[in-house]
């Protein structure tokens, strides 16, 4: 792999050279998409290649794999190109986001826009790649990435507008797959859309003191002393539909038994969010990672093992 690192260091050699201002950008353009952070991409990648899986029934096709798995991470950097190039002003008034790039300065908000095209245009290339209805579904994808990050500026609800732009990979990968969206795929979609409501909700519990002195809406604010209950409620309705798309899908044990594990790890994050702490909250957003992956795991399982 030398031949590869050599590639790679007169590449940037070249770029310093000739962009000097662009090469200096590049680690904050990487804080900016949130290369050091992957959850977003975590959360994003599971559903849809859930979805994926149980639309081909097994195995998906290899292109379509490479394709929704590069196409999500893409998309995930869009989308936070696009919340920072809406948050600019108030990221620095929480203690959370305040180094943000844009926060601090060293990037500017036509390099956070800028970044979102061209990563909007790559993603797009990856959808002209699969079929005429999966690319026209892209456009409503993007849409909603756009509207997303304005929405918690006009209703307490933005986590349900994200909720839409998290489950809209799952449509995406049954009209990639099968050119068609057979009615437990909307059974899917509504799973992960209460699902991401609850977990952003936990987020929202981390900058909830922030949110309110700087008039940021959100559902962690919208619920209140409530706030526990809700998202105990939502995760319950996440996995009853989830259990009722698996006897839809007729899956078997292995899927089963992956919920419930994904049962006992939402129980855990009623336990971390019980006092309200943002420490506690943030660590149970990112176990949402480990509900994902299982549920995934089950899938996978189930379509290799059982019957």
């Amino acid at each position: 792999m030398s031949w590869l690192h050599s590639l790679i260091n007169r590449l940037g050699q070249t770029v310093q050279a000739r962009y000097p201002s662009f090469y200096a950008k590049l680690p904050a353009f990487a804080e900016l998409i949130r290369l050091n952070k992957p959850i977003g991409v975590y959360l994003l990648l599971w559903p849809t290649l859930s979805a994926l899986w149980l639309a081909a029934g097994g195995i998906p096709d290899l292109d379509l794999l490479i394709i929704f798995t590069l196409g999500t991470a893409v998309m995930r950097a869009a989308g936070c190109c696009v919340n920072d190039f809406a948050d600019y002003n108030i990221d620095g008034k929480v203690l959370r986001t305040k180094d943000r790039p844009l926060a601090r300065g060293v990037l500017t908000r036509r390099d956070a826009i800028a970044c979102f095209i061209l990563l909007s245009l790559l993603g797009f290339l990856l959808v002209l790649l699969t079929n005429p209805k999966t690319i026209l579904l892209s456009f409503g994808a993007i849409a909603v990435v756009i509207i997303y990050p304005f929405m918690k500026r006009v209703t307490n609800l933005p986590q349900v507008v994200l909720g839409i732009a998290y489950s809209w990979g799952i449509l995406m990968a049954f009209t990639a797959q099968t050119n068609s969206l057979p009615q437990p795929a909307y059974l899917l979609f509504f799973a992960n859309w209460i699902w991401t409501v609850a977990y952003d909700t936990e987020y929202a519990m981390v900058d909830r003191e922030f949110d309110l002195e700087i008039g940021v809406k959100s559902t962690a604010i919208l619920f209140g002393e409530m706030d526990r209950m809700m998202i105990g409620a939502l995760q319950c309705l996440f996995v009853l539909a989830l259990w009722l798309a698996g006897r839809q899908f007729e899956l078997g044990g292995f899927y089963f038994g992956s919920l419930l594990l994904a049962s006992c790890l939402l129980i855990y994050q009623q336990i971390l969010i019980k006092d309200r702490l943002p420490g506690p909250a943030f660590k149970a957003f990112l176990n949402n990672h480990w509900v994902g992956a299982i549920v995934f795991l089950g899938v996978v399982l189930d379509s290799l093992f059982a019957g």
